[in-house]
């Protein structure tokens, strides 16, 4: 079984609304809600995953 070391923003307030990222050994990155860590785990290449960050930050300033 793979062993991921998860990340929340520091941004995350506490509850159950964030986001938990990690990179897994083949250099891909996972994605899961911290409501349910071990339920839907989206998989990402850390080029599309930079993309989803810039193109967040844009929208969002």
């Amino acid at each position: 079984m793979l062993t991921l070391d998860w990340q929340t923003s520091s941004y995350c307030q506490e509850g159950d609304a964030c986001v938990n990222v990690a990179a897994d050994p083949t250099g891909k990155v996972r994605l899961t809600e911290s409501s349910d860590p071990t339920g839907a785990i989206l998989t990402a290449t850390p080029d599309a995953f930079a993309a989803l960050i810039r193109d967040t930050k844009r929208a969002a300033g």
